[in-house]
Order: C-alpha cells, then sequence, then structure tokens
C-alpha cells in the first residue's frame, strides 16, 4: 500500500497503484487545474490587489449607501439574515448546515471565477491549448526583461533573436540595408525601395506565430510574369512601403498586424550600396558581389558615404541596456551597419554590457583565414575604436565530416588566439552554442544555447564601469 501527499489539498492519499494514477488523464486533468488556480496568486500579475480594491471598493459603496438611508436596508437585511438563519439551525443543526453552505459558498465563487476567466480567454481568442494566466505570467515576464539592441543582419541575427524573444519583448533589431541580392535586389533595382529581405527574416524570428509566418514570408512563387523567384515576405513590406511611405513606417505598422515581439528598424533610410577595395588592388561594387570576387578584402565603404542613421535606431542604443552585435557575415552583414556615423558613435558611447558574437566557420570571400582577434581588429577599425567589451566563441569542433564540407569551400573553423585578445582588451566568453546537421555537413548558432549564454553573461558576469 502507498500513500501520497498532495501538496495543494494538503490530503493524503491511499492507492496500490501509484504510478497508474499518475499517469491516469483525471489525475493530470485535476493536476493542471490546481497548477491554473495557484498561477492566478503568483507575484506579479497585478491581479490580487485589484480584485482587493475592487472588494474594497463595493463594501465602501454598500457603507455609504446605507449611510445615506440611515441604515434602514442594513438593519432590515441583517435582521432578516438572522431570522434566515436561527430557522435554518432549528431544521438542520450547526455542524451540518454551517459546511453545507461553507462548502456551497466556496464552490460558487471558484465556479464563478473558472466561466469568467473562460469567458475572457473565448473573446480574446487564446489558443485552447494555451490558457489566460499562462499567457499573462509570460507577457509580464517578457516585459520586464533588459531593453535589448542586436546589431547586424543576415540568418545569423533572425537566429539570435528567435532564442532572445524567449527571455525579454523589450528588443530592437538594427539591421542593415545593403543587400542587393536576389529578390531583394530585384525590388532594389525595379521599383527603387530599401532592400526588405533580411528586415523580412527578423520579422518573422520575433512574431508569435514564428513557424507559420516564416514559411508565410519565405514562399517564393515559382511561377508568374514578373513573380517567380520574389518571396511573399519582401513584397509583403514592398507593399507597406508604397502604402506608409517609407521602410521605417512599413516595418512599425507590419509589427502591429504580425504581432512582433519587440523593434525591427533599418541602420539607415537612404540607399546604400557597398564597395570593397581588394588587395589586388580591384574594386568591386555591390554587397552581393563581394563575397563571389575571391579575394582579400582591404577596405570597404559604402555610397553615399557617411548615410545618416535612422534617428529610432539611434535612440534604441542610447536607451539600451545590453547591445550585442553578430553574429552574421563580418563585411556584408555588420560592418555595413558601423558605416553610419551615428550608429557607430551611439554603441562607443554606451556605457552597457557590450558584446560581440564571432562567426563558427570562416566565410569564403571574406574572412579567409581569419582569427577571432582578425574579426575583432576590423570591426575597431571601422568603428573607429572600441565597440564592445567582451567576445562570444564557440568551445567544440564540428564533426569531421561537417569539417570535410566546409573544407571543400575553402571554410575552416575560426581560430580563437587568446594572447591577441587579451592585448585588444577584450574579455573571451566560452561556451557550445552550436547547432549542427550532420547529415547536411551544416553547422550554426543554436537560437535556445546562443540567447541562454548572452543572458546569463549578462545577468552575472558583466561589472558596471567605475
Amino acid at each position: 500500500m502507498v500513500f501520497v501527499y498532495d501538496n495543494y489539498s494538503g490530503i493524503v492519499y491511499r492507492t496500490p497503484r501509484l504510478n497508474e494514477m499518475k499517469n491516469s488523464s483525471s489525475y493530470k486533468k485535476n493536476l493542471r487545474r490546481r497548477n491554473r488556480l495557484f498561477k492566478w496568486l503568483s507575484p506579479g500579475l497585478f491581479i490580487k490587489r485589484w480584485l482587493l480594491l475592487s472588494a474594497g471598493g463595493f463594501v465602501l459603496a454598500v457603507i455609504g449607501a446605507a449611510i445615506w438611508s440611515k441604515l434602514t436596508p442594513i438593519y432590515r437585511l441583517l435582521s432578516f439574515t438572522a431570522q434566515f438563519l436561527e430557522f435554518l439551525t432549528t431544521v438542520i443543526p450547526n455542524y451540518i448546515s454551517g459546511p453545507i453552505v461553507l462548502i456551497a459558498g466556496i464552490f460558487l465563487i471558484f465556479w464563478g471565477q473558472s466561466r469568467t476567466m473562460g469567458s475572457i480567454t473565448d473573446v480574446l481568442g487564446v489558443d485552447k491549448d494555451k490558457r489566460l494566466v499562462d499567457m499573462l505570467l509570460t507577457r509580464r515576464r517578457l516585459n520586464r526583461g533588459p531593453k535589448i539592441v542586436v546589431v547586424g543582419g543576415g540568418t545569423g541575427l533572425s537566429t539570435l533573436l528567435r532564442g532572445l524573444k524567449e527571455y525579454s519583448s523589450n528588443i530592437t533589431a538594427i539591421v542593415t540595408v545593403a543587400d542587393d541580392g536576389g529578390s531583394s535586389g530585384r525590388l532594389r533595382r525595379e521599383i527603387g525601395v530599401l532592400p526588405p529581405g533580411d528586415i523580412r527574416n527578423c520579422l518573422a524570428a520575433l512574431a508569435d506565430e514564428e513557424e507559420l509566418l516564416t514559411e508565410l514570408f519565405q514562399y517564393r512563387f515559382e511561377a508568374g510574369n514578373g513573380l517567380a523567384g520574389h518571396s511573399f515576405g519582401n513584397l509583403f513590406l514592398t507593399v507597406m512601403s508604397e502604402i506608409t511611405g517609407d521602410l521605417e513606417r512599413a516595418v512599425m505598422a507590419s509589427s502591429k498586424v504580425l504581432a512582433i515581439s519587440g523593434k525591427v528598424l533599418p541602420s539607415t533610410l537612404s540607399d546604400v550600396s557597398l564597395w570593397a577595395e581588394m588587395e589586388d588592388g580591384r574594386i568591386i561594387e555591390g554587397e552581393s558581389n563581394i563575397p563571389e570576387a575571391k579575394g582579400k578584402i582591404k577596405s570597404i565603404g559604402c555610397i553615399p558615404a557617411n548615410p545618416p542613421a535612422l534617428p529610432a535606431a539611434v535612440k534604441a542604443i542610447k536607451e539600451a541596456e545590453y547591445i550585442i552585435i553578430g553574429p552574421g557575415s563580418l563585411y556584408t552583414s555588420i560592418i555595413p551597419n558601423l558605416l553610419v556615423p551615428d550608429i557607430r558613435d551611439a554603441i562607443a558611447k554606451a556605457d552597457v554590457p557590450r558584446i560581440y558574437v564571432c562567426n563558427i566557420m570562416t566565410q569564403p570571400g571574406e574572412t579567409e583565414g581569419y582569427s577571432v582577434a582578425d574579426h575583432i581588429r576590423e570591426i575597431d577599425r571601422i568603428g573607429k575604436g572600441k565597440l564592445f567589451d567582451a567576445v562570444l566563441v564557440h568551445r567544440k569542433l564540428p564533426s569531421p565530416e561537417s569539417l570535410e564540407r566546409y573544407a571543400r569551400e575553402n571554410s575552416y573553423p575560426v581560430v580563437l588566439d587568446r594572447q591577441e585578445i587579451a592585448h585588444l582588451n577584450r574579455r573571451i566568453v566560452m561556451a557550445n552554442v552550436m547547432e549542427e546537421d550532420v547529415a547536411q555537413g551544416h553547422v550554426r548558432h543554436s537560437s535556445g544555447q546562443l540567447a541562454r549564454v548572452l543572458l546569463r553573461w549578462y545577468s552575472g558576469k558583466w561589472q558596471p564601469k567605475i
């Protein structure tokens, strides 16, 4: 015989088949119901105080009405209640009638509250698999999260945002608009809009219904005169830009429509085009052409030079509590944001934790042969100073199969040179943040692990400047 103590009710159950009881659907259903009940009493929801305030207001209103009418209604009500209770105890003994009435009252309270919350859930359209209290607790927790600014572009930025949104809804992604390849490049050349590709990926990553929205935004038309090759997300943002007047307003409107947790902002609204000078003297124009040039980059810039920053992006950096640079292609995703003077100056002046997430593998045509310190030096050179305090580096090597596949593309793990990084006055944060598809031989940062490490470093290891 096994005795089971229920922490919620204080009742000891006796059962010979403990595992069967715990696995039964009724037991699990009752446990979930009790958990939801106690969640409503958890701190941080700001519900208990308002319920007590409302109850106090009701009592005061009744007392005020009684005083106004010289207590006549209260006297009659109390007299009637006393007579009824006296009659009830003569018919049914008080030790029986008392518990019955008490239980009936408690039952009606809980029944009424559960029906009220059920009605609210139905009106708000909350998913049946979720509960209103869980949604409120999650929203409250995310709203208290730190103000995080992430600077970058490409798939690396959207990967990071997908993990960070589980810790805070106060996220601002500052994204490059230098893309000129694929669907974004075609729209840029044919219609004259700023390239929406990276912004599209970030919006999808921050959406509540991320999986569905990502599938929708990534959908590419395979037929149609002029439509073939375009993604739905790019066309959606292009139309929104035409309706609202510019890309900034389009992104803000889209964020409201798509229920985005956070903000996505272009670093500039200027029509920026990248150029790179190679060590052999060649000048390569266009973001998509730079990696294809197959050379070592000597310097990089943009046309027009020194474009004005989006004021909202500068404001977000100034108000940030945490700044993350990367991950992403060094010259075509991260550095284009730093070519905007106001952006790099705001990052340099920020007295908050700042960290750079270094890539796991070198990128052919951009960072061949680069170590971690080489990445840092290039960011410092373009940023005209120290823009971050620490660098996050992946700890373990990929599998031999992945290394072999990447070697065929002239891509290798980024080497960690500790002494050089120490000379650059940077802290090293080492962690296992890689996600590997062994079958395909692909490696990338893991959204969940990367966000967890970054938030742990922010909350515990960084010390403010004195």
